[in-house]
C-alpha cells in the first residue's frame, strides 16, 4: 500500500531565512527523488492553490486560510485537540518541520523537526515572549512525536540534555547547499549586483543572516573597526532581514563610527547571493549558535575563505577547513580575518579544501536520508 504523508510546508512560504530556504530546498529535493509515496504539502496562512509551483502528480497543496500564529494559538497556547487532518486529510505520517507538533488523530505517525535550541544555550538572543512559548511547546512537542529530526549531533546533544530525550529517537540530518553557489568570476556581473545593493568598489567581508543578537553583528562590527584602525581599507556587508532585539547593534555601529562602511542590504535576491559570496574577501560568520550555519557552506562553494566559531554545529559544518575563532573574542575575531587577507599560501589552500568540503553536502543526499527516516517510522 502506497503511503501518504503529511509535511508543514508553511516555514517554506512564510520565511525567507534559514529555516524556510531549508524547508524549501529539501522538500523540493525529496519530491524530484520519491515519485511512490503520496505527499500533501500543508501550508497556513493562505487560501491560494497552486502557490506559484506545479507539483509532482504525487503531490498537492493543503493550503488553510488560518496563519500559522492563530494555530499555534489554538494548537499550542489553548492546547485545543484539533487534528492537523482536518487540513491535509487522513495521512499515514505528519511531519512538523519547525519546533511545534500539532494534535494528530491517534494513528497517524508523527516526526518533528528541532532546526536548533539557541533559545536554551543563548537565552538573551530570543525574545522572553518566544523563549517561554519555546520552552513550553518543544519539550512537550518532541515527548509526543514518535520520532525527532535535529540539523546537527550540536542540536540532538542539546535535546537529550534539555529534553531529556533518549538518543534511539533523534536522527541527525544534515543539510544540503544548492547547485547555485558558485563561483562567479563575472566582473561585469559583480558590478551589476554591487550597483543594486549600492556598494562601492571596495574590499568587503560578507555575512549572511536576520539580525538579531545571536548572529553576533555588533562583534564582528568591533573586529572591523580594529581591522580599519591598523589599514585595512575594508567594508562589511550583512544580507538578512531585521529581526529582534536590534539596537545593540545599531549601537555599536554609532559608537564605532562606521555606518558608511558597514552596508545593511536586507534579504538577497536568491540568484545575487553567489555573486556577493564571491566578491567577498572573507565570509565572516562567527555566530553565538547554530542548528547547522549555511553561509559557510555557501562561502566554500563560491570560493572565498571562511571565518566562523568554535561552537554549536558549526565545527561539524566546516570541518578543519574554515578558521575557527571564540565568538565572544573580538580581537580573535579581528585576527582571523587579517590571517585570511595576509597569508595567500593560506588562503588559497582554504579555497581548495573549502570547495571539497561543500562537495559533500547535497540536497539529493539529505532527501534520501529522509525518506529513509520516513520508512522506518511507517514500518513501527
Amino acid at each position: 500500500m502506497i503511503p501518504t504523508i503529511g509535511i508543514d510546508y508553511t516555514p517554506a512560504y512564510e520565511q525567507g531565512g534559514g529555516i524556510g530556504r531549508l524547508t524549501r530546498d529539501l522538500i523540493d529535493a525529496l519530491l524530484t527523488l520519491d515519485s511512490e509515496t503520496n505527499y500533501r504539502l500543508m501550508v497556513a496562512g493562505t487560501s491560494k492553490t497552486t502557490l506559484g509551483k506545479q507539483l509532482a502528480s504525487n503531490a498537492v497543496w493543503k493550503a488553510t486560510p488560518l496563519s500559522s500564529k492563530w494555530l499555534a494559538r489554538v494548537w499550542h497556547r489553548m492546547q485545543l485537540p484539533v487534528p492537523v487532518e482536518l487540513i491535509t486529510g487522513q495521512v499515514d505520517l505528519f511531519h512538523a518541520t519547525d519546533f511545534t507538533l500539532p494534535p494528530t488523530r491517534s494513528t497517524t505517525k508523527t516526526i518533528v523537526t528541532v532546526h536548533d535550541m539557541s533559545y536554551v544555550r543563548v537565552p538573551d538572543a530570543a525574545s522572553p515572549r518566544l523563549r517561554a512559548y519555546l520552552d513550553a511547546v518543544v519539550p512537550r512537542s518532541t515527548r509526543r512525536a514518535d520520532h525527532i529530526i535535529a540539523d546537527s549531533q550540536a542540536t540532538k546533544d542539546d535535546l537529550i540534555e534539555f529534553c531529556q530525550l533518549p538518543e534511539q529517537k533523534i536522527t541527525v540530518l544534515l543539510s544540503g547547499i544548492d547547485n547555485r553557489y558558485q563561483v562567479i568570476d563575472n566582473d561585469s556581473f559583480l558590478m551589476t549586483i554591487r550597483n543594486f545593493y549600492h556598494i562601492p568598489s571596495v574590499p568587503y567581508l560578507f555575512t549572511v543572516g536576520t539580525i538579531q543578537p545571536r548572529k553576533n553583528y555588533s562583534r564582528v562590527i568591533r573586529a572591523l573597526k580594529q581591522l580599519r584602525d591598523t589599514g585595512y581599507d575594508l567594508h562589511l556587508v550583512i544580507a538578512g532581514g531585521k529581526g529582534w532585539l536590534e539596537d545593540e547593534m545599531y549601537q555599536t555601529l554609532e559608537e564605532t563610527g562606521l555606518n558608511d562602511v558597514v552596508h545593511l542590504i536586507g534579504y538577497a535576491k536568491d540568484e545575487h547571493l553567489a555573486g556577493l559570496y564571491s566578491g567577498a574577501e572573507a565570509v565572516v560568520f562567527p555566530s553565538l549558535y547554530e542548528g547547522f550555519g549555511f553561509p559557510v557552506l555557501e562561502g566554500m562553494a563560491c570560493g572565498t575563505p571562511v571565518v566562523t566559531s568554535n561552537v554549536s554545529s558549526l565545527p561539524e559544518v566546516a570541518g578543519d577547513v574554515a578558521i575557527m575563532v571564540d565568538p565572544y573574542d573580538v580581537e580573535e575575531i579581528a585576527n582571523a580575518i587579517r590571517r585570511v587577507l595576509d597569508d595567500s599560501d593560506l588562503r588559497a589552500e582554504m579555497i581548495r579544501r573549502g570547495f571539497e568540503q561543500a562537495s559533500r553536502f547535497t540536497w539529493e543526499k539529505s532527501a534520501r536520508h529522509l525518506r529513509d527516516i520516513y520508512a522506518d517510522v511507517l514500518s513501527r
